[in-house]
């Protein structure tokens, strides 16, 4: 009983707070919505006793949040920081709630092709130790390569729009 209530107090922080975080106009309030939704889904890692996992979210994602109040900071004017910039237009908004609605209603099409919902799990318990092998290691079908990968390019596009963005205050 205990797990249903904290499960059904995590899945309200993480769903407010990203709605919050994508509904705000000010950058610094989004960040920190999105640092709540992270740290919702890291409480719902340590609730499967899936340590590991919530250790790195928190450490990985917290770290990631508090990069972006530093780039936010320093790439965005002080105008936009204070919420004095210019606000979202209607019909941009309900052009993009309809993107995303065409965009769900595709990837539903998709899942129900391929009868993904008619499929019955076999064994939906994976061990804790295949997970981490699969993480760290350097073989087929194993993710250290391509995070090492991402990364690279990651560390590319802050240094590209920390370029951008110098190069716009001198003009």
């Amino acid at each position: 009983m205990g797990n249903i209530v904290m499960f059904t107090i995590f899945a309200a922080v993480i769903v407010i707070s990203a709605l919050l975080c994508v509904t705000t106009t000010r950058i610094m309030r989004a960040a920190t919505y999105m640092l709540f939704v992270l740290l919702g889904v890291a409480g719902i890692y340590f609730l499967l006793d899936y340590t590991y996992l919530g250790a790195a979210q928190i450490a990985v994602y917290a770290g990631g949040v508090t990069m972006i109040f530093v780039f936010a900071i320093q790439l965005v004017s002080k105008r936009s920081l204070q919420g004095l910039e210019e606000r979202v237009k209607a019909s941009k908004m309900v052009s993009g709630g309809l993107a995303a609605f065409a965009g769900l209603l595709v990837v539903s099409l998709i899942l129900f092709k391929t009868g993904y919902f008619t499929i019955a799990p076999t064994n939906t318990e994976l061990p804790m130790k295949e997970i981490g092998v699969a993480l760290v290691g350097a073989g087929k079908y194993q993710y250290v390569l391509p995070f090492e990968f991402i990364s690279i390019f990651l560390l590319a596009c802050i240094i590209g729009g920390l370029v951008i963005a110098r190069k716009e205050e001198k003009q």
